[in-house]
């Protein structure tokens, strides 16, 4: 089974609905936000 199958199939699942509906409640919050930015920026340096 190709790995984007597999991905599709996982984002259909119940788990991965939750995992997806944290995943936007997290980048919604705006100190997370910032966070990932520079974790970003860091990553981007080297």
């Amino acid at each position: 089974m190709p790995i984007m199958d597999r991905i599709k199939n996982f984002l259909a699942s119940p788990q991965g609905r939750r995992m997806t509906d944290q995943g936007r409640r997290m980048a919604s919050d705006p100190r997370n936000r910032d966070r990932a930015r520079g974790l970003l920026a860091r990553l981007r340096r080297r």
